[in-house]
């Protein structure tokens, strides 16, 4: 079931005059995204095409994805009433596909899968977590910490799952580890920039990948402070088997913050040579 429902959000307690444009752009990329669930349930239930339980648990998860996207959607018109998020759905949509006719992971293995799985839940409850920290908007950072809760549940469902195929594929730590990384630096592959595009198309004149990832990614990693990045560390190495509270994640937290603090500044210094539009 669902732990909350978008009629639940005092959403009369919308307040335009607090709503950042840059957070405006990164809500309604993720609302598209998040939308897009269904698409990997069908992924995910021919990767454990045998195991009805988590096939299960899957569809409740994309259920409660779905709704991610719908809130988000919903605040985005009210922020911007000449924003359309069906029609930007549809879209994206249409722009971007993932090959759900599969008999396994790409990850390798299942083990691998969920690990990926909960790398991505990671990413993005710390995301809105940083999304709810930064705004001053209340609607929006209510929903936000809805959402960042229920992705940190995901992440529980997934890293629940892992061990138990653990048990049998005996992947060892550090190849788990490995995984995590690799799925960690997808974060730049074409879904977010199609996103991104899709949704701030007045933005652009073409899709181009490095310009549209630069002018999500100048964004969105601008929202990150240390804080964040010590629980997405500690997350990273639990689930790669490694102790989460240690000198390791306090070192690799503090290199990830110089990592993301770079990459925001060249982001942003790209954007700036294209002289994007406002």
């Amino acid at each position: 079931m669902k732990h909350w429902q978008i009629d639940q959000m005092d959403w009369n307690a919308f307040d335009a005059t607090k709503v950042n444009p840059d957070i405006l752009a990164l809500v309604k990329a993720a609302s598209v995204v998040e939308r897009n669930a269904r698409d990997y349930t069908l992924y995910l239930k021919n990767v454990f095409h045998d195991d009805s339980g988590f096939s299960d648990a899957a569809q409740n998860w994309a259920e409660e994805e779905v709704q991610h996207g719908d809130a988000l959607g919903k605040w985005a018109m009210l922020a911007d009433p000449n924003w359309n998020y069906a029609e930007s759905f549809d879209r994206y949509r249409e722009a971007y596909k993932i090959d759900t006719e599969v008999s396994a992971s790409i990850r390798g293995s299942r083990t691998g899968e969920l690990i990926a799985r909960c790398m991505v839940e990671t990413g993005t409850s710390s995301f809105y977590t940083a999304l709810a920290d930064a705004t001053e908007e209340p609607v929006l950072k209510a929903v936000c910490k809805q959402i960042a809760a229920d992705e940190y549940r995901h992440f529980k469902l997934f890293y629940d799952n892992m061990h138990r195929y653990l048990e049998r594929e005996k992947l060892g730590r550090w190849f788990r580890l490995r995984i995590a990384l690799s799925r960690v630096m997808e974060s730049e592959d074409d879904e977010l920039a199609t996103a991104f595009y899709i949704t701030n198309s007045e933005r652009f004149s073409s899709y181009d990948h490095k310009n549209c990832i630069a002018a999500y990614m100048a964004r969105a990693l601008s929202f990150y402070r240390q804080r964040h990045l010590d629980r997405v560390t500690a997350m990273i190495l639990k689930t790669s088997g490694l102790t989460p509270h240690s000198r390791m994640q306090q070192w690799l937290a503090r290199g990830l913050h110089a990592l993301i603090s770079w990459k925001q500044r060249s982001f942003a210094r790209q954007l700036a040579s294209q002289a994007e539009p406002a």
